[in-house]
């Protein structure tokens, strides 16, 4: 089972990953001045890593592939580490969806 964690940057923001079960680091999200924003930023991927739409795949300059969730809105949730192959990253796309909806979360920022 998969597991948000939420920490606190050097720079005072929230920010949180999801891990899958074998503790990997699948998703990293944006910076949040509060809390509760970095919050509701886990509850936007809870709602929306079941909607294949809202995963934006891209490749970076160095030819390698990763993707961001979108919120409804189109804003970006967060987005992966960079993989080697398009089959990897849509492996990293599975398991968000496998992991994210019955996540635990874990606050780290104190």
């Amino acid at each position: 089972m998969g597991k948000f964690v939420i920490s606190k940057r050097k720079n005072g923001e929230f920010q949180f990953v999801l891990k899958a079960g074998n503790g990997q680091v699948i998703l990293t999200s944006e910076g949040y001045k509060t809390k509760a924003n970095c919050e509701n930023g886990i509850a936007s991927v809870q709602k929306n890593s079941s909607d294949d739409n809202k995963f934006e795949r891209k490749t970076a300059a160095n030819g390698k592939f990763y993707f961001s969730l979108k919120a409804t809105n189109g804003q970006v949730i967060g987005s992966s580490q960079m993989y080697e192959s398009s089959a990897t990253c849509e492996k990293g796309i599975a398991s968000i969806k496998a992991n994210a909806a019955g996540a635990s979360v874990s606050d780290e920022s104190a």
